[in-house]
Formats: structure tokens, sequence, C-alpha cells
């Protein structure tokens, strides 16, 4: 058996970044501002737009800045009540809390994806909805559009896990009014951190550039309508969360490595599926019918085990190489909704505290080779065969 690779290893940067990283620094132009024009934040907006088919980009420190601004500019009024999925990261909650709203959290089902019938009774009293595609997985896209566009309710995407994923042939992140996306280590775009929103709207993109830190007139490097910055001109609290050069310039040169990077991810997660689903103890959820994904790392549920077995099998599969969380059994987990305590309002959520308390989750990067990922089901399911094995005996 292949020996398993450090699955938390970044791919490198590529080497295209580093004459223009070496220019940065000898200019010390590192703030998005200083250049009159082309500064690497605004070539980075302007390309990533266009390969989403948007007409704005904001770039910004992190996915979280991102969903903040979003709320924010939307003119929430204070306290909105903002309606997320259950299963998420403790960013997405925050970023409500830091929007001075309020998270109202839905159910999810067995397959990572927002019940829809527990989303639509709690929609009501709501002022706008954050449709997390946690971990890559799309929820009904067609079914929540619906129900918000009959209400007028806006719709930000988090679309962190979910660059390259469409719905129907449409991009994630189009969809809803704002999508949201994250340029951390761990994502598909890496720069250490860093964020950005695209938008169609002419008036939301000139509040955030502004909110984001484009103070004065530095809203006029932007190619948004100037009537729409004139509109909110001093108007707004300026919250600094801004992207640097530095940063842009790392992002840059992987554009064009985002096809190659959603094949093969793709083609990794639907290989280790494919074998794990062999397995008694363990099922990975199928995509949704208009769901085309983009993976890079792998969630599956345990079938049939005790609190004691789970652990069991991290224990096993960690001692062969593949470290998996339980999203529900790890300590202090950030995406189990029972550690965040600082919402201003707790629910419980049954259907997704089930869920969470079997879910497992594993990095599967894109840079794994098909026999790298032989090797990682070999471990999974000898890990699920020996607990199940020694409890049966």
């Amino acid at each position: 058996m292949n020996k398993i690779p450090d699955m938390h290893d970044a791919e490198p940067i590529p080497d295209a970044a580093r004459a223009e990283i070496d220019r940065l620094l000898a200019s010390g132009d590192l703030f998005r501002y200083t250049a009159a024009q082309d500064a690497p934040v605004s070539l980075l907006e302007a390309e990533f737009a266009a390969l989403m088919g948007s007409r704005y980009a904001v770039a910004v420190a992190s996915c979280s800045a991102a969903l903040f601004l979003a709320l924010k500019a939307l003119d929430l009024p204070r306290d909105a009540r903002v309606l997320i999925p259950g299963f998420t990261f403790a960013a997405v909650p925050s970023s409500v809390v830091h929007a001075d709203c309020v998270p109202v959290l839905c159910e999810v089902g067995e397959n990572y994806r927002i019940d829809i019938a527990d989303f639509e009774a709690k929609l009501d009293g709501v002022q706008a909805v954050i449709v997390s595609h946690m971990r890559g997985h799309t929820s009904d896209m067609d079914a929540i559009m619906t129900l918000c566009d009959a209400r007028g309710l806006p719709v930000i995407e988090d679309a962190a896990h979910s660059l390259g994923t469409t719905w129907g042939g449409r991009k994630i992140g189009t969809i809803g009014r704002i999508g949201c996306f994250s340029f951390q280590s761990y994502k598909l775009l890496n720069s250490g951190e860093g964020g950005i929103l695209i938008t169609d709207d002419a008036d939301i993109a000139a509040r955030a550039v502004i909110m984001s830190g484009a103070y004065e007139h530095n809203w006029k490097k932007h190619p948004v309508l100037h009537d729409a910055f004139a509109r909110w001109q001093n108007r707004l609290p300026l919250y600094n969360t801004r992207l640097s050069n530095l940063a842009a310039a790392v992002i840059r040169p992987q554009l064009a490595e985002i096809d190659r990077r959603v094949r093969d991810g793709r083609r990794n997660h639907d290989q280790v599926a494919a074998r794990l689903n062999q397995s008694p103890w363990i099922a990975v959820p199928d995509k949704l019918a208009p769901e085309q994904r983009a993976p890079d790392s792998l969630q599956f549920n345990l079938l049939g085990m005790s609190d004691a077995e789970v652990r069991a099998f991290v224990a096993e599969a960690a001692k062969a190489g593949v470290k998996v969380q339980v999203f529900g059994l790890t300590e202090d987990n950030a995406r189990a909704f029972w550690n965040w305590q600082f919402l201003p309002e707790r629910v419980e959520l049954p259907r997704t505290r089930a869920m969470l308390m079997r879910a497992c989750d594993t990095r599967l990067p894109a840079r794994l080779t098909p026999a790298d990922c032989d090797a990682v089901s070999e471990v999974l399911m000898r890990a699920a065969d020996a607990v199940k094995g020694q409890a049966a005996a």
C-alpha cells in the first residue's frame, strides 16, 4: 500500500507569483490604493469577476469579512434576523453577529444540505438568508431561491468551499444577490488569508467598496458606476477589511489552475467515495442531480457505530496516516452549532446534531494521485472493519 502523503500540505504557489512579489517588495507598493491603476488587487478583482461572469468583485481580508460586508451592504436594520444553516463554520454566525444581526439556524440533513421544510418554516420573520455551501455540498438552490424570491428576501451565498461548483450549469456564488469566497490556505485558491465578494448590483458593490476601506475618493479606482458611489460618500463607516497587493499577487497566477484543481479534486473524491460506499459501516451521500462539485475534502457518515466505536475508528485511521475529525465528537469543533455560545439565541437542532455526531471529515486535496486515493480508501475501510470486528469479537 502507498505511504499516505500529508494531506494538509498545500500546493506550491506558482512560480509566476515570484517575479510580481519581488517587484512589489522592491517598490514597497503593498497597499492596494498606492498605484494609480492596475494594482494587483484591482487586477484580481477584474479577473475574478470575469471568471465568474459577474459585474463587480471586491477583494477583502477573508471570506468572513466578505460575509460581514455583504450583510452591511444590504443595509439591513439593526437586529435583523438572518437565516443560516445549522451546519457551517463558526465564522458564518460570527459575521452575522458582527453585522449587528441575529442568526436564525435551520436544520441540515444527513446529506449535509439544508432541510428545505425547516428552512421554509423559519423564513417568515427573517430579513435575509445566508446559504453556506458547507464543504462544497450544494443545497437545493432552486427551492431556496423560489422560496426567498417569493418573499423578497436577499440571498447571500457563502461559497468559501465551492469555487468551481455549478448548479444546473450556473456557477455557485452567482445565484444569490451576493457571493462570498475564501482564499484561506485550505481553499482552492490559497493566499494564506483573503476573500472576495461578487455581485451584479452597483449599489451593493459601491457600499461594500466604501465600507471595505476605500476612504475619501479611493473608490474612483473601482470600475463601479460613480453615481452609485456618490450616493454613499461619507455616509458609511470604514471597516478597513482590504486585501493587500502581496496576497493578490499570490492569488492571481492560481486562477489558471482552477479548472485542473477542480477536475482532479472531483476525480479523487469520486474514486474514494465509490470505494467507501462498498463498506457496510460507511456512507458517502450522493450529490444532488443539478450539482457539479469541486471538492478538496471528503465527508462521510459512519453507520451502526457507538460513540466509543467512532472514536476508535478515528484512532485507527490516524495510526495508519489519515486524520479524520468527527464534527460532533471533536472537542470544541467550530462546526458544531452547540459550541457557538456567542449566539444571542440558542436553539436545538436534533436532526443536525444527530448528523454531526457521525459525520466524518478528512482532507482529500487535488494533488493526490489515484494510487494515493486508493491508499486513503484502504485505511478508512480497514479502520472501520477493525473497529466493528473487535466489537463483534
